[in-house]
């Protein structure tokens, strides 16, 4: 009878670190955690070049696959920052507030986010320099990376596009309108991901951050920055989720051509988007 127990248990144990292999990958329950990173991506950043700036998602919908992000929000209205489950939209103004769950998107990218590991900063270290660290310590400049750095900056500037209306001009014009804001000596957190080269057009390929401020009230797309003192923490994605539209002007645009790495570089302000 012992025997029997013991078998059938053992045929329970098997199958179970079975299905826990097949749903998280060969490595079992021990890698569960690191098979499950994803980053789930809406639209993609070629559609946002082209002026695709509506879209049906709701960031209700965007929270339920991540607790940390970035993208914007429909007419251009505003940079996004997902932080710890909470999404904000940064105005041209410089201004930060909680966006509505039933607001829109066009373009979103949430993952939930944990630390693989972390740079401690205890001098002025300017952006370069922190990229640079980050290049470093990464496991392979062909993973996804989340981004997370907070701390005092001495020095941040940012930019934010203002509200877009019909007929929706290319993003390259878009923000030649862009409104920018200077920090000085300010606390917050800066959000975003480390993504690969091939991704160009999908994602922006490097380095892509937003800012929030420590109050929660103020931010925007990144351009530069000098940290004073802060932590890097950095946490990486095998998986990418990409949805794509299945209506609107997503399916008329223009999504590849020659120069796409160069548009992308100018609606970005110049960042950094390459692989070292």
């Amino acid at each position: 009878m012992s025997a029997a127990r013991l078998t059938a248990h053992d045929q329970f144990r098997h199958w179970a670190k079975n299905m826990i292999a097949h749903h998280y990958g060969s490595g079992g329950a021990g890698e569960a955690t690191h098979g499950s990173r994803e980053l789930y991506q809406s639209s993609t950043m070629g559609a946002l070049l082209d002026g695709v700036y509506e879209g049906d998602v709701t960031i209700a919908e965007i929270l339920r696959h991540g607790d940390f992000g970035l993208g914007t929000f429909n007419h251009l209205d505003g940079e996004m920052v997902i932080l710890d489950g909470v999404c904000y939209r940064l105005r041209a103004d410089g201004t930060a507030t909680r966006a509505a769950p039933t607001d829109r998107t066009p373009f979103a990218a949430v993952t939930r986010f944990h630390t693989d590991f972390d740079i401690d900063i205890q001098t002025p270290t300017d952006q370069a320099e922190v990229l640079s660290a980050i290049d470093h310590q990464i496991k392979s400049a062909n993973l996804i990376y989340g981004i997370r750095v907070t701390g005092r900056f001495s020095e941040l500037r940012t930019r934010t596009v203002m509200e877009q209306q019909r007929p929706y001009p290319p993003l390259t014009e878009a923000t030649e309108g862009q409104a920018e804001q200077r920090f000085a000596d300010v606390t917050g957190v800066l959000v975003g991901f480390r993504t690969p080269q091939f991704q160009q057009g999908i994602s922006v390929a490097g380095y892509h951050l937003h800012f929030l401020n420590s109050e929660r009230t103020g931010g925007g797309h990144v351009l530069d920055f000098t940290l004073e003192e802060g932590l890097v923490a950095v946490g990486g994605a095998s998986q990418l989720h990409l949805s794509l539209p299945t209506s609107g002007g997503f399916l008329d645009a223009q999504l590849s051509g020659d120069d796409l790495s160069e548009r992308i570089s100018k609606a970005e302000g110049g960042q950094r988007n390459d692989d070292g």
